[in-house]
């Protein structure tokens, strides 16, 4: 099992930014809005993710870093919970306090298994 993450997986390009929040899906699940765009899969792709943070609920940027870099890990830690399908993801902060990262790994965990849910009748209907 790979726990890496490298850039290859890192959601950086504007253009499928701009796709992802145009032409994705999204769910609330506290404290993430999940904005998620399933794209055809080719050979060797891998899901992509981006964090947001928003500066309006955190101010001091040290804080926002805080809590990106531990969505990151719980992401990171998780990710083989989400089958890779090649998808984009968006994965929107938004609580005002900052949580302690047990909770927030248990949140990332219940939003990737309902992210699978999602996607799962979707792929099945596709097969038929």
């Amino acid at each position: 099992m790979n726990l890496r993450l490298p850039k290859s997986e890192r959601l950086h390009a504007d253009k499928q930014i701009k796709e992802l929040f145009n032409e994705g899906s999204s769910f609330f699940l506290y404290p993430f809005k999940v904005v998620f765009l399933n794209k055809e899969k080719k050979e060797g792709e891998v899901n992509q993710i981006l964090i947001s943070v928003s500066k309006k609920k955190l101010k001091k940027a040290v804080d926002r870093n805080r809590v990106k870099r531990k969505i990151r890990e719980a992401y990171r830690l998780n990710k083989h919970k989400l089958s890779p399908v090649g998808m984009v993801l968006g994965f929107i902060f938004v609580s005002s306090p900052e949580i302690n990262y047990s909770e927030l790994e248990s949140k990332m965990i219940a939003s990737l298994e309902k992210l699978q849910k999602e996607i799962s009748p979707k792929s099945n209907t596709d097969e038929h």
